[in-house]
């Protein structure tokens, strides 16, 4: 057997154990000593530990229903600010590039905060840019604000992707990030619908109001409930390279990559599909958005007992899922019912891949969790845009079921790369 980088067990049998003698066994590396003093406190306050988690999902919620809750008022913010709608939709495209470049330099320059204080500031951040959304006199200013909480949302997922284990200890880590991938299914679910419904209601600007309301109690409960949670110590720019050479890391990064490719050329364009190609109504469609929300929260909860069986192979089994599914609305989507059918089942697997994505990250460099967040945060919100890139072109040259074919193609491309990662590759593992 060979570990992850390809050299025997026994050159470095002081640093791994083996937990099982199959051919799936996993060697764990050493917990480094930021992680092992978290542990131990988290350990004798474990209740506290599973509230934090909690609050860290409520901040996740809140988080992603911030960035796709525009995607519902895009209308009303292009006639009150008097700018197209293709320039108004620059407020969910803004925002991923500037986490793609935030993630990586935050964690350059964060490495001396308690991660306690920055999850704080960071939800502040989120309250200060919706404020000033609600309030803007012009679309530069929003602009502005939608810059900036997208800076705000890559170190968000640079901090938060890791401490779920350091509050909860490495037995209940892999469940503890499902939590928190839960949270982001929630928020799917919430933001878009959420934006629809109080933009014809109050109006696009009490609606960034009340987000930033909410933003604000979330933030006091996690003021109460949040434990100190102090830094790896290891933010150098030495992390970041030495997670990328990592072949572990490698693998996980170009089936990531793949999957998010292949899940948003489809998910831009899902609402026009169901509503042209399968004539569903907006009511209806509305409806199929909220299942497909629940069924992400009920694949995050889910995967955490998958992802102990193996990581990688769960990974590449829901992948496949996900990419028959898209192919077979491709080929079915005319039919109303199994539309709907194909829709709700791809949000439930895609609830299992989306965490995957991360976990087969921080599993592939257990010693520097907070670099392996950066890189992935990186890497995904680069494939998210190139994902809505190609579906653009894609939509404007050839027929709506060519896009969904295509993106189910890219998915399964993921999936076999996982498939072949899995026979070579061994990932840390919690117990």
């Amino acid at each position: 057997m060979t570990d992850a980088e390809g050299e025997t067990p026994g050159r470095h049998a002081r640093h791994v154990r083996v937990l099982s003698t199959s051919s799936c066994a996993a060697a764990v590396p050493i917990q480094p000593a930021a992680v092992r003093a978290a542990v131990t406190i988290a350990e004798p306050r474990s209740k506290r530990g599973w509230a934090a988690v909690g609050a860290i999902a409520l901040g996740a919620f809140i988080v992603v229903m911030t960035e796709t809750m525009p995607v519902g008022l895009l209308p009303q913010i292009a006639d009150g600010l008097h700018v197209s709608l293709g320039l108004a939709g620059l407020m969910v495209l803004v925002p991923g590039f500037s986490a793609a470049v935030s993630a990586p330099l935050f964690f350059l320059g964060s490495g001396r905060f308690d991660r306690r204080s920055v999850i704080l500031v960071l939800g502040l951040t989120v309250l200060v840019s919706n404020a000033i959304v609600a309030v803007a006199p012009n679309f530069v200013v929003v602009l502005i604000a939608r810059m900036f909480f997208g800076a705000t949302l890559g170190a968000f997922w640079t901090v938060v992707s890791p401490v779920g284990p350091k509050l909860v200890g490495p037995a209940g880590g892999t469940r503890a990030i499902t939590i928190i991938a839960a949270g982001i299914s929630g928020g799917t679910v919430v933001g878009l619908p959420a934006g629809q419904f109080l933009g014809n209601l109050v109006g696009w600007r009490l609606t960034f109001a009340t987000a930033a309301a909410a933003t604000l109690l979330v933030v006091v409960a996690q003021r109460f409930v949040l434990p100190g949670i102090p830094p790896d110590g290891r933010t150098h720019l030495r992390d970041l390279v030495g997670v990328v050479t990592q072949r572990a890391v490698r693998f996980g990064m170009a089936a990531g990559a793949l999957v998010f490719i292949g899940q948003f050329t489809a998910w831009t364009y899902i609402t026009p599909f169901l509503m042209d190609h399968t004539h569903l109504s907006s009511g209806v469609i509305s409806l199929l958005y909220v299942i497909y929300g629940c069924g992400g929260i009920v694949g995050s909860l889910v995967a955490g007992s998958l992802f102990k069986r193996g990581v990688i192979g769960s990974f590449a089994g829901a992948a496949t899922i996900v990419a028959a599914l898209l192919i077979a609305l491709a080929n079915a989507g005319t039919l109303p019912w199994l539309a709907g059918l194909l829709f709700v089942l791809w949000g439930l697997f895609w609830g299992i891949v989306n965490p995957g994505t991360l976990v087969w990250m921080l599993d592939a460099a257990p010693e520097t969790p907070e670099a392996a967040s950066a890189v992935n945060v990186t890497n995904l919100q680069i494939a998210l845009a190139v994902g809505s890139g190609v579906g653009a072109i894609l939509v404007s040259s050839t027929a709506l079921q060519t896009v969904f074919l295509t993106a189910g193609l890219i998915v399964l491309a993921s999936a076999v790369l996982a498939a072949v990662a899995a026979r070579f590759l061994t990932l840390a593992r919690r117990e």
